[in-house]
């Protein structure tokens, strides 16, 4: 799956799994995130993706080069969940847009677990 873009010079195709990484890598940076998950469909446990692999827990929808992006994530406990997604969809908005170029219809955020330091 790709999106396209078109200017006066030509089409540009952008494979969904570079947009994909681009909005794994603005999300793991923003504060309270621990990572994404992907959810084990065999036995229905939730894992956290090493960073090699975080576009696994990213699904996405190109609908007239409009992007839907859903995230699994895992927070850090004790931190806001509304605040950390707030910050997340903000943050992924504008990096899809800056750095791709397309423009981003919603972001959602799935809490997929919480992991306790102790």
């Amino acid at each position: 799956m790709t999106a396209k873009l078109e200017n006066e010079l030509g089409v540009i195709s952008i494979h969904y799994e570079v947009i994909a990484r681009i909005a794994g890598y603005a999300a793991i940076d923003c504060y309270g995130i621990v990572g994404m998950a992907a959810k084990n469909v065999k036995d229905g446990l939730v894992q956290l993706l090493k960073i090699e692999s975080l576009t696994k827990g990213i699904k996405m929808r190109v609908n007239a080069n409009k992007v839907s992006l859903d995230l699994h994530i895992i927070v850090e406990y004790g931190t806001n969940i509304s605040a950390i997604a707030d910050n997340i969809i903000s943050t992924v908005k504008y990096s899809v847009e800056e750095y791709a170029g397309l423009e981003v219809e919603d972001v959602n955020i799935f809490v997929d677990g919480v992991r306790v330091d102790g």
